[in-house]
């Protein structure tokens, strides 16, 4: 197979190769190129020390506890622009289960590779022959789409339990089965992933929101017992049965909305968002005699108390918080055109933002289709999403004019009363033929001829000028409802 390396790795490889050094390629970018995907970074192991590797790449780096040094390639692309070279090294007593207490450097590329987590990371290539080192079957593995840890899976998970969550991740971005053992050591030592910092929890987190299928993949850390540990809150929906528009459990109707978000290719706050959706839908359930049937009142407002709370413990940004908080708050907002004002929709706009209203309608999209329901827009919905484009719209109006009425009477000395109203619903006609002919300039040469004409004259002019704005109105809105599939 014909694997295309970047010259930029090319030259580091040799440069090593050149002073006396071993130079392999290692982990995921060996990972990728085998899979036919391109590498995102590129890694290095070599059995030289980090000063004689810094003694051969003068422009690099070495700013940690684990002899890596970033080497400087001058490249533009910012996948090739610093490439990191570790030495040859064993790892020894992990007394928190998160880092090794003790890192040696070693002169053995085999006791490197033993290391490592799984075996499709511990493969090496010397990329000069395109020759691999894989002493643990890893390319087989890739070929059976299959993670399985490298030696005794329960000691790789004892030397760092995040180990465990990246599996899943793998299994989400490659879309692999995991070996029955590996899959039995996860379950054995899930409790050890409660010694994990949340933030590089919430980077894995991140990772597996972002694949193609979070929805298996969360609910393989549940069948592994290490859920509880990523979003716990979720947990509490598992058999929580709901009303009857509903098809699944609150649990699996969370992980559907947000599936439907991949789905259509949506952004990571939207999956974030339909996950925690009806998080709070549990602890708010009642029993209604009336209904005959489970209700939830308030669930939305309880729901992004506890999304903000579970999202600052996770360490998420401020902005991806406060719009989440939002999406969850905003989600059950009542949207029937037919009982429904322009007034109230644009209340529904100013409580969540319009940088986040179409986030919102969105999530309504995922939520329906997390119930079961097979079709994502009825005609109701669309009327919705038509009156909300109508509200964000800016309206044709005399306020489009680089003129307003108090500038006029004052410029040309008018008294307050009909005529300035004639004479900018007139100037308006002319500006929505020509949109050029807004300027000021323009506008106070046509006032100064149209102050000049009688009274019914002007009247004349000013009441086409408005019939044209309102049907100028009614042929965007006409448009807009065809957008949607409304008229």
């Amino acid at each position: 197979m014909d694997y295309r390396i970047p010259v930029e790795i090319t030259k580091v490889g040799g440069s090593l190769r050149g002073a006396g050094f071993d130079s392999y390629l290692v982990g995921g970018c060996v990972r990728d190129l085998i899979i036919g995907r391109e590498p995102k970074d590129w890694d290095f192991t070599t059995n030289a020390t980090p000063e004689q590797i810094q003694a051969v790449f003068p422009d690099s780096f070495y700013e940690n506890d684990y002899g890596t040094v970033g080497v400087k390639t001058g490249s533009e692309d910012p996948r090739l622009s610093i490439v990191e070279i570790t030495p040859y090294r064993t790892e020894s007593d992990y007394s928190d289960r998160r880092r090794p207490d003790k890192v040696e450097f070693g002169t053995s590329l085999l006791e490197d590779l033993a290391r490592r987590d799984f075996t499709i990371n511990a493969i090496a290539m010397d990329e000069s022959k395109g020759q691999f080192v894989d002493p643990y079957e890893g390319q087989k593995d890739i070929k059976d789409k299959l993670i399985r840890a490298v030696g005794n899976a329960s000691e790789r998970f004892n030397e760092d339990a995040l180990r465990m969550l990246r599996a899943v991740r793998l299994i989400a971005e490659l879309e692999f089965g995991i070996d029955s053992g590996t899959a039995a050591a996860i379950s054995e030592n899930s409790k050890h992933l409660s010694h994990v910092s949340r933030e590089r929890v919430r980077e894995e987190f991140v990772r597996i929101l972002k694949s193609r299928q979070p929805m298996s993949a969360i609910l393989l850390s549940q069948r592994l017992g290490i859920l509880e540990f990523i979003v716990p809150d979720l947990m509490r929906g598992i058999g929580v049965e709901q009303n009857q528009a509903h098809s699944y459990d609150v649990f699996e109707h969370n992980l559907r909305t947000m599936q439907h978000a991949a789905d259509k290719e949506w952004g990571f706050d939207l999956r974030l968002a339909g996950l925690y959706h009806d998080i709070s839908k549990p602890e708010t359930r009642r029993w209604s005699d009336e209904k005959k049937d489970w209700t939830f009142h308030g669930h939305e407002v309880v729901g992004s108390r506890v999304t903000k709370k579970a999202l600052e413990d996770m360490r998420f940004s401020r902005e991806t918080i406060e719009k989440v908080v939002k999406l969850v708050r905003w989600h059950m907002f009542f949207s029937d055109p037919e009982q429904i004002t322009l007034s109230a929709v644009r209340r529904m706009i100013k409580n969540v933002g319009e940088e986040n209203v179409w986030d919102l309608l969105n999530l309504r999209i995922c939520d329906r289709i997390g119930t079961g329901r097979p079709k994502e827009q009825p005609f109701r919905f669309r009327k919705y999403k038509a009156m909300v484009e109508q509200a964000l719209r800016d309206p044709i109006s005399v306020t489009m004019l680089k003129t307003d009425g108090t500038r006029l009477m004052a410029k040309f000395q008018v008294k307050p009363g009909p005529r300035i109203g004639w004479t900018l619903n007139a100037l308006l006609e002319e500006i929505l033929d020509d949109s050029g002919k807004n300027t000021e300039e323009y506008l106070d040469k046509r006032t100064e001829e149209l102050l000049g004409m009688t009274d019914e004259d002007l009247r004349k002019l000013g009441e086409a000028g408005k019939q044209r704005r309102e049907s100028a109105e009614d042929e965007e809105i006409r448009h807009i409802m065809e957008k949607h599939h409304v008229c």
